[in-house]
């Protein structure tokens, strides 16, 4: 039975290539997870269901660029495989390998191949060829910030890969809160 549960929150971010930071609301999203003893390293392991994580889309409702929502039709969904690692009781430290596949429609009109993304998810910090930044370990209220910079193949579409410069590499700030199942099993809003 799930131990804990991963809810998103407003305040996260998305940086591809050479482009601004994509402000990123991402509240409502989550999933449950797994604690077990991770041995004599003093942290545990956590690992989530990849089927069971809910990761809100960017769109016009949750995403801004350049201070203005995104365009209405232009969503990228984003479709979780892998989320499991380390949490260090005793410093908060987490450190969370994320696989998933990026989705990038503009209503019915185009859909681009999916894009890739494989990186560790930490609160520590990340330094890649063109992005960096530094998480935050969870504090006293189970909120924590994760980082992470991966590296982004060409998509095999040529107006994708010419639009955002592909390959190149991706920088994801993901703003969270770390805590027990609520009593119905299901999130909070």
């Amino acid at each position: 039975m799930p131990e804990c549960f991963l809810h998103t929150l407003a305040g996260c971010g998305l940086v591809i290539g050479a482009y601004p930071r994509f402000r990123y609301d991402a509240r409502g999203g989550g999933g449950p997870g797994w604690l077990t003893d991770g041995g004599s390293t003093g942290s545990q392991r956590l690992r989530f269901d990849p089927d069971a994580l809910n990761i809100p889309p960017l769109h016009w409702r949750t995403t801004r660029f350049l201070g203005l929502p995104l365009p209405p039709g232009l969503a990228i969904t984003i479709h979780p495989q892998q989320l499991d690692g380390s949490l260090d009781d005793a410093t908060g430290a987490m450190a969370l390998r994320f696989c998933a596949r990026f989705r990038f429609a503009i209503g019915s009109l185009y859909r681009a191949p999916d894009l890739i993304v494989d990186t560790t998810l930490t609160t520590g910090p990340v330094q890649g060829r063109r992005h960096q930044a530094t998480g935050q370990p969870l504090d006293g209220d189970g909120q924590a910030q994760l980082v992470g910079v991966a590296s982004i193949a060409p998509s095999g579409d040529p107006f994708l890969d010419r639009f955002l410069g592909l390959p190149d590499e991706a920088l994801a700030l993901l703003r969270c809160r770390f805590g027990p199942l609520p009593p119905d099993g299901r999130d909070l809003p």
